[in-house]
């Protein structure tokens, strides 16, 4: 449905342009509405309701919320009509359960510019209730005395004529309250002369029901008729009169009963909340006319609700509201009960709806205007806000006007007219406070307060009741801005009054950034989750206003320091480069966790990148190298990961004990095994100098011993908080137990597997899989082969070459279990092959042993520990045992 935008139509001298508001479909508020409206006919229709109960919780309100340009007065609108006119209805919207001819709708626009006052908002419900065609005496005698009191000789049509109502609703409402006049004077048996002065007419009534006379018994069933006739006629007095309406519309007979429907529209702009004198007003009337039903938009959750509020309304607190508390269940769309949520937040647009919104508002002989490219991108930046896609349609007039055809590039664009909007209503704490928080992804009170720098949270506070703030009650930090007003506020000309220059920015940015850094050094226990939470949003802080790192440096290597490697995904390097600290040491603890879905040749040229840039401290120009290091040797680069691992452990830092196992790692790789062994007896736990014990005896074929010490690695990592090198360490440990006992391997890898949950090791993964494998060696019903070749796949893709040598390992066990000689001799081939730098060589010679096949007579021999008898013997034992244990099962 769709209605011409003449914005648009004097945009463009192009007469061929169809420029129509098209309405995107909203049909679960409708359902919302129905359903509410249903409950609501019901409950005044039953016996019991009392119109003039003055206690009783009520529940005809519906409040629709949300931010600035959602389509909240849109949705009123297209309300107003669908419920005037069925017709009018979009077709996507249901059939309400109700009779057309009960529902008499009057929507009223609050907006300051509308300047609509409480006089006028009565004027315009009692002028609709015209249709009725009947007098309504009660409330039109107390509203007559009114108006001759405070609009002294102002004829009341004058005043319709003036204000639009009587082009909306007729002239019928002077005549009916005259007619009201009358009909008092005459049951009064008043002199016609009189029977024309209200205060005649109302003085006389009020005696006749303090007196109870017959001749007033039509009247005289409304309790509180003669009190409000007698009080002051001022504004105050008018706000009560809705009483007597509510006790008219009760007494109708059947045939002339109608359900006002009253839609208060931009309810945010009645008052400020300080003083909240016309929402005191408006809201008493609301309370005092219950068989109406009430549909309020707005920026904002009504706070009726509040019992702070007591004192500044009449009627507050969840007992009097008790659809309108915060914590309400949201309102099913067949079914609303009194207690469930009546104020609804209405959510952005869809992509689909928004590439239909734009497609339609734009034509040229039936045909979109605008571009699937252009308004691809339109969506994408407009994060659903119905007045994104508004303004994005201006844009592309303005641009067409220039003579050439609108592109997607020109869309990457921010509207300072969204900054006015959001900004409008607030005060000026709480704008300092939205400035300050579009600097972060997630904030709480206490963070949004110290990042600008107030010394009270009222403000904050405050501004997370606004409907461009969401919430996530589940998260570290549950406020967050809606994505489209965070980056026009950061991002669009800023042209407010109090706008801030570049230096405000700057020190928001650092306090906040501080704040940061105090939430994570006085976390009380270790705050995995905080760390990260913290260092996500202090890199992009520090990377975007070029900060000095700070708590940055201690946060990192706590990162590193639990080998989980969690995604930080702070937004892509500029491609300008690294220019600052901060730009380096994003890239190298993005590097670091990327490293686990990546080849490890990226991992190289990544941290390459950040070591030759010289940017970083020295400590964490160390952690670039180790790292780098540790990507040569999964590469087989050990001449270069040698290199790297003695600069480390000569630079005497903190990363020393685990470059000096790099060392010890690379001399096992090369068969040096003494050496590697001494070296491991000097490392501690800061050098895991279990772990490295244990890759030191599995290759001997000493798996008991091996397993040995790799679960007393496993137990040292508990003990200390590292839940990655424990994991590490259990994935070892099942590795080397699989070759023994596939039960004893299936308990070490359920173990495994279930220290691994969470935590983000690509390699040691891969060996738990490998594992699997030499657990299920010498089965013919394990698909071993096939497996393995699934594997060797991913091995591949990670990039990890010592992996893809214990597989081959892993299937030569397989084959010599068969006593496959050929397959064997296929895996001995591969593995001379891929180990011809030297690094791994001395798995031939296990593979020959396994196999009780002789070494080549060219044979290179690795610095065996107890030499290679008692290894070759170890080695074949394994085989022998499983081939045994294979058979008794048969």
């Amino acid at each position: 449905m769709a209605g011409r935008d003449l914005r648009a139509l004097f945009s463009t001298n192009d007469r061929s342009v169809q420029a129509d508001e098209a309405f995107t479909n909203r049909a679960s508020q409708w359902e919302t509405v129905a359903a509410a409206l249903t409950e609501h006919i019901q409950r005044i229709s039953a016996p019991g309701f009392d119109a003039e109960d003055l206690e009783a919780p009520r529940s005809h309100v519906l409040v629709f919320h949300g931010v600035g340009g959602i389509g909240k007065t849109t949705l009123s609108r297209m309300l107003e009509a669908a419920l005037t006119d069925a017709g009018r209805r979009p077709s996507q919207w249901g059939e309400p359960g109700w009779s057309a001819d009960r529902i008499l709708p009057v929507r009223i626009d609050l907006a300051r510019s509308a300047g609509t006052d409480f006089e006028q908002i009565v004027l315009t419900i009692r002028a609709a209730l015209t249709r009725i065609g009947r007098p309504l005496p009660a409330f039109d005698l107390a509203l007559r005395r009114y108006w001759e009191a405070n609009h002294p000789g102002e004829p009341l049509e004058e005043y319709l004529r003036r204000g639009g109502l009587g082009s909306r609703f007729g002239q019928a409402l002077p005549q009916q309250m005259q007619s009201a006049l009358a009909d008092v004077a005459q049951a009064l048996m008043l002199p016609g002369t009189i029977g024309s002065a209200v205060g005649q007419v109302t003085g006389a009534l009020i005696g006749a029901l303090r007196e109870r006379r017959q001749t007033v018994r039509a009247l005289a069933g409304c309790a509180r008729l003669a009190d409000l006739l007698e009080a002051e006629p001022d504004l105050d007095a008018l706000s009560f009169y809705p009483h007597l309406l509510a006790w008219e519309l009760a007494r109708l007979p059947e045939g002339k009963r109608v359900v006002p429907v009253v839609l208060l529209d931009t309810f945010e702009d009645i008052g400020d909340r300080t003083r909240r004198d016309l929402e005191r007003l408006v809201q008493r009337a609301v309370w005092l006319l219950p068989n109406a039903f009430w549909v309020i938009t707005g920026r904002s959750r009504l706070q009726w609700a509040d019992p702070a509020l007591q004192g500044q309304l009449d009627y507050t607190g969840p007992a009097a509201w008790p659809g309108l508390v915060h914590t309400a269940m949201p309102a099913a769309r067949t079914s609303i009960g009194a207690g469930t949520a009546r104020q609804v937040l209405i959510g952005d647009f869809s992509p689909e709806d928004c590439d239909d919104y734009l497609a339609r508002r734009l034509t040229r002989g039936g045909q979109p205007l605008i571009s699937r490219p252009v308004r691809q991108v339109i969506t994408a930046r407009s994060h659903g806000l119905p007045l994104y896609l508004d303004l994005s349609v201006a844009r592309f007039l303005e641009l067409s006007r220039s003579g050439r055809t609108p592109q997607p590039g020109d869309f990457d664009h921010d509207f300072p007219a969204l900054v006015a909007r959001t900004l409008t209503d607030l005060t000026p704490d709480e704008r300092h406070v939205l400035r300050s928080v579009s600097l972060l992804d997630a904030f709480d009170v206490p963070l949004a307060t110290r990042a600008a720098g107030l010394a009270h949270e009222g403000p904050a506070l405050r501004l997370t009741e606004r409907p461009f703030v969401r919430e996530d009650s589940f998260g570290l930090w549950p406020f967050h801005l809606h994505g489209l007003i965070r980056s026009a506020v950061r991002n669009a000309d800023d042209t407010t009054d109090d706008r801030w220059s570049e230096r405000d920015w700057q020190q928001a940015a650092q306090r906040a950034f501080a704040t940061l850094g105090e939430q994570h050094h006085n976390s009380p226990g270790p705050g995995r989750l905080l760390l990260i939470a913290c260092l996500r949003q202090g890199l992009r802080l520090a990377r975007d206003h070029q900060l000095d790192l700070g708590w940055l440096i201690p946060a990192a290597w706590t990162y590193v320091s639990d080998s989980v490697w969690e995604p930080l995904a702070p937004p892509d390097t500029d491609s300008t480069g690294l220019n600052t600290a901060a730009d380096a040491l994003v890239e190298l603890l993005s590097a670091l966790a990327r490293r686990q879905h990546q080849h490890r040749s990226h991992t190289v040229a990544r941290l390459t990148t950040v070591i030759d840039s010289r940017l970083l401290p020295d400590d964490l120009q160390h952690m670039a190298l180790y790292y780098r290091a540790k990507a040569h040797r999964d590469l087989g680069d050990s001449p270069a990961s040698r290199t790297g691992m003695q600069a480390v452990a000569d630079g005497q830092g903190r990363l020393a004990p685990a470059a000096r196992r790099g060392l010890a790692h690379l001399a096992r790789m090369a068969g040096d095994f003494p050496t590697a062994l001494t070296t491991a007896h000097t490392l501690g736990w800061e050098g895991r100098h279990h772990r490295v014990q244990g890759d030191i005896w599995w290759p001997h074929g000493d798996m008991d011993r091996a397993a040995v010490d790799y679960a007393a690695a496993r137990d040292e990592a508990e003990h200390h908080g590292v839940t990655g090198e424990r994991g590490n360490s259990q994935a070892h440990r099942a590795f080397a137990l699989a070759f023994t006992n596939p039960a004893v391997a299936d308990d070490e890898l359920a173990l495994a597997e279930q220290l691994l949950a969470g935590v983000d090791l690509r390699a040691t993964t891969l060996i738990t899989h490998i594992a699997a494998l030499a657990r299920d060696a010498g089965r013919t019903d394990a698909d071993v082969d096939d497996r393995a070749q699934v594997l060797r796949a991913e091995i591949h893709t990670a990039g990890v070459t010592y992996a893809e040598l214990a597989l081959d390992l892993a299937l030569a066990f397989h084959h010599a279990v068969r006593n496959d000689q050929d397959q064997v001799a296929a895996t001995i081939a591969r593995l001379r092959e891929n180990t011809q730098d030297g690094d791994y060589a001395y798995y031939t010679d296990i593979t020959h042993f396994m196999a009780g096949l002789p070494l080549p007579a060219d044979h290179t021999a690795p610095q065996w520990l107890d030499g290679e008898p008692a290894t070759r013997a170890r080695w074949h034992n394994l085989v022998t045992t499983r081939r045994d244990l294979l058979s008794t099962r048969r």
